[in-house]
C-alpha cells in the first residue's frame, strides 16, 4: 500500500467507527478464501460490511473515536465487521462462527460500550430493529383488532333486533 492509499483507508476506517452501530473484531487465522467470501457475502446480505484491516491502520484510525478502547483487540489476524444496526454485525459474526471455529470473536463496541466476546454473544441473541418493530406492530394492532370487534358487536346486535320487530310487524 502506498501512503495515500494508507491516509484514504485510514480516514474511511475512521468514519466507520463513528458511524457504525456496532463493530465486532475477530480473528480468522486459517479461514479460506471461499469461506471469506461466503461471509462476506453473508454479511452484506443483513446490511453489514467485513473488513481486513492493517492493526496498526485500525489502531491510527480509532484515535479521537468512541471506539477508542478496542484498540487493544487488533493483534494477529483481525478482521472487522461492521453495521448501522447494532444487532445485524454481531448476529452474522456469531452465526459464521458457528460454522467454522477458525473464527474466534475477541470482542467489539458499540458507540463508547466496549464489548467482550460474551457481551457480542449476548447481543447476537436479541432481535433486530426490523423485528422488534414488527412485533411491537403485532401487539399494538391485536388490541386494536378487538376494541373494533367489540364496538362492532352492539351495533350489529341493534340491526338484528329492529330487523326482528320489522320481520314481526310485517307479519303482523
Amino acid at each position: 500500500m502506498e501512503r495515500a492509499e494508507k491516509r484514504e483507508f485510514v480516514t474511511e476506517l475512521t468514519e466507520v467507527f463513528k458511524t457504525s452501530g456496532s463493530v465486532v473484531v475477530a480473528h480468522y487465522a486459517g479461514v479460506t478464501v471461499a469461506q471469506m467470501n461466503d461471509f462476506r457475502s453473508r454479511m452484506r446480505a443483513a446490511g453489514g460490511t467485513v473488513k481486513v484491516a492493517k492493526n496498526r491502520l485500525a489502531k491510527i484510525a480509532l484515535q479521537g473515536t468512541e471506539s477508542e478502547g478496542i484498540v487493544d483487540l487488533f493483534q494477529g489476524q483481525t478482521l472487522i465487521a461492521y453495521s448501522e444496526d447494532p444487532i445485524t454485525a454481531p448476529k452474522v459474526v456469531m452465526d459464521f462462527a458457528k460454522t467454522n471455529e477458525k473464527i474466534v470473536v475477541l470482542g467489539g463496541a458499540m458507540g463508547s460500550t466496549m464489548l467482550d466476546a460474551d457481551a457480542v454473544k449476548s447481543l447476537a441473541t436479541l432481535p433486530s430493529l426490523d423485528e422488534l418493530r414488527a412485533k411491537l406492530l403485532g401487539m399494538i394492532q391485536t388490541p386494536a383488532t378487538r376494541i373494533a370487534g367489540v364496538v362492532q358487536a352492539p351495533a350489529s346486535q341493534l340491526a338484528r333486533v329492529f330487523s326482528a320487530y320489522a320481520k314481526k310487524d310485517e307479519a303482523a
